[in-house]
């Protein structure tokens, strides 16, 4: 669970860092919708998969 978490502020760090590059203009608009939906499709498993172990870990109690 805790390598989760970490993979989650980890992902949303690179979000960040990814809207900073295409606000300066070092991504073209292409490349920034590219790579930035990259990222949120790997953040939305990422939640998912924190999901699913926080039930799995609440219903084996």
């Amino acid at each position: 669970m805790h390598k989760l978490a970490i993979a989650q502020k980890e992902c949303e760090e690179s979000i960040y860092w990814i809207e900073l590059l295409f606000q300066t203009e070092y991504l073209s608009s292409t490349e920034y919708e590219n790579i930035n939906n990259d990222a949120l499709e790997i953040l939305k498993m990422i939640c998912s998969t924190i999901i699913i172990t926080t039930k799995t870990k609440t219903h084996n109690l």
